[in-house]
């Protein structure tokens, strides 16, 4: 009878730790996207999971069709994490953030927690969010 119910004991713990594992990549980031001024080109949207990736290596991307006033984008099976949004208005869909002589954008952008840079882009320490357990919701101003 003792080896039966240590066998039920290790049966529970391992549907348990994959269950906890399952979870962690079961989280969703929704991206309410304001202030989009046409609905003519692409909003293109990219998930930096890492301060050294910032702005450099995208770990999830996605596009979707402008559209004049807001939008939703949801990203699915985000693994716990912590994380920084970029995304731009690519009005003319030459799937570039197109800049002036300085390199000011001359496209609509904007970043997680609406993270505004000064003399360059927003900082991942102002950009930045976590994800554990659940959904969480991004609001995003062009």
């Amino acid at each position: 009878m003792k080896t039966t119910s240590y066998f039920t004991f290790i049966i529970i713990c391992l549907v348990s730790s994959f269950t906890t594992y399952a979870q962690n990549d079961q989280n969703t980031i929704q991206i309410d996207i304001s202030n989009i001024k046409s609905s003519e080109g692409t909003i293109r949207i990219g998930l930096y999971n890492s301060e050294e990736n910032f702005y450099k290596k995208i770990f999830k991307s996605t596009k979707v069709k402008s559209k004049e006033g807001a939008l939703t984008v949801t990203l699915e099976n985000i693994p716990a994490g912590t994380y920084a949004i970029s995304l731009f208005h690519d009005e003319n869909d030459n799937k570039k953030l197109d800049t002036n002589f300085f390199k000011i954008p001359k496209e609509p952008y904007g970043t997680s927690n609406n993270a505004k840079g000064s003399f360059g882009p927003p900082s991942w320490e102002d950009a930045k969010f976590s994800v554990s357990n659940g959904d969480v919701i991004q609001s995003i101003k062009l």
